[in-house]
């Protein structure tokens, strides 16, 4: 890619790609800020301002730019490829004495995009730390409310308007967009390539999804060309094709080796889309939100009593979070049930085998690892009704009731106190 000299004189355009709301200021500044720095923020919010109510700017020259927020056009230029890189600006440029650029303007992704995104929801956790991480997730949880005791009143399009026989078509509306994140070539593919004998190897193996994947690991692990031949290697299956899900772990061990520390995955709480749903607020829905939304490390903190989850414990979560691709909620529940029912001991070949079917079970939210928990132990409180096994709090039917016995209610407060 050519690389352009920036000058003072060269002229800009600004394109509106997107529609642009306070809420979308707040996320620029909570999230991409820490990730692109203040001057690119500040950029962004100039160039909006250039449009000035148009969806076209007027041409400007970037000596405008250099004026308004006070710094060298080199910096300006930083700032510009910061936020092309996390897909807020996409540049184009005509060549001539003097460089015409177009940027266009798009929206910063929602909290939820944000978190849930393989590459940026890292970046931003190695930059801000694990307790404004916390911090930040907490701020933007969906708010939930009791809707038990109310009815749903809302009226439905046909209830309120009648209909129109002719509507005219608008195909060129501006809508709320997001740019692509792009991640260019990690690795040398061509290298790669002639570095895996023919023999061993399909040719349909590097294709665009596998291409994709390898970027990424390469990217989040830090590894390079040789070491992704090796690990490619390792992960060959028997028709010559590469196994995704074993380049995944091999990627990950790779890094753990080689850093002494584990990838920030296993910090991540429930993602959006398989949390449940607002309103319940009862003893059970509390316990579903603190499963929810508090990631496995933290919970086995708040179960140790304070205490930071030793590496044995670290290397347990893994397992779940990293090889058996088990949701955080569903985490929580099985170390919440076998750490009850095994007199607080984490027994890695006991909880790979427990791990092992619920994944077959292909359980997602909390609510459901709950109620298969309990199905599974009544089985097993059948087939073997002399051995005696303590049950999780949340067992009970009675959460909210007086019936609970004051050693469940105790361990169901200690749970919730530093959660709530």
């Amino acid at each position: 890619m050519n690389s352009y000299t920036l000058l003072p004189a060269d002229s800009y355009i600004v394109c509106n790609k997107t529609i642009l709301g306070d809420f979308d200021k707040k996320i620029l500044i909570s999230f991409y800020e820490a990730i692109v720095g203040h001057l690119a923020i500040s950029l962004y919010l100039t160039l909006w301002n250039d449009l000035d109510n148009e969806n076209i700017s007027r041409e400007l020259t970037h000596h405008h730019l250099m004026s308004i927020l006070k710094c060298p056009l080199r910096n300006l230029k930083e700032a510009r490829e910061g936020l092309e890189a996390v897909g807020l600006l996409r540049t184009y440029v005509k060549e001539g004495d003097i460089n015409n650029y177009i940027y266009e303007m798009y929206s910063p992704l929602s909290p939820s995009e944000f978190f849930n995104h393989p590459i940026l929801n890292i970046v931003l956790y190695n930059n801000i730390g694990a307790s404004e991480y916390d911090r930040l997730r907490k701020a933007y949880q969906k708010p939930k409310f009791d809707l038990k005791s109310y009815s749903d009143i809302t009226k439905s399009i046909d209830e309120v308007y009648t209909s129109v026989s002719e509507v005219p078509h608008v195909e060129d509306a501006i809508d709320r967009s997001v740019c692509d994140i792009t991640c260019k070539d990690q690795v040398d593919f061509d290298l790669i390539i002639s570095s895996i004998p023919k023999g061993i190897i399909n040719e349909k193996a590097f294709n665009k999804k596998t291409k994709e994947l390898i970027n990424e690991l390469a990217f989040i692990y830090k590894l390079d060309s040789l070491k992704m031949v090796d690990l490619i290697r390792s992960v060959l299956n028997e028709y010559g094709m590469i196994d995704k899900n074993s380049l995944r772990l091999a990627a990950r061990k790779s890094y753990q080796y080689n850093n002494n520390a584990l990838p920030t995955m296993i910090y991540r709480s429930q993602p959006e889309y398989l949390k449940t749903p607002n309103g319940d607020t009862s003893m059970r829905g509390k316990i579903i939100e603190m499963f929810e939304n508090i990631n496995p490390v933290d919970f086995l903190r708040i179960k140790n009593g304070g205490t930071k989850p030793t590496n044995r414990e670290i290397k347990i979560i893994e397992m779940l979070i990293v090889d058996m691709e088990l949701p955080p909620a569903v985490v929580n529940v099985l170390l919440d049930y076998i750490l009850r029912k095994e007199n607080n001991k984490l027994v890695p070949a006991y909880i790979e085998a427990i791990a092992g079917q619920w994944k077959r079970a292909n359980l997602k939210t909390a609510a459901d690892a709950m109620e298969f928990a309990k199905k599974e132990h009544k089985k097993l409180t059948k087939k073997e009704p002399t051995k005696v096994s303590k049950e999780p709090a949340w067992f009970n039917k009675d959460l909210d009731s007086q019936k609970m016995s004051e050693e469940d209610q105790n361990e169901l407060n200690n749970l919730l106190k530093e959660f709530l």
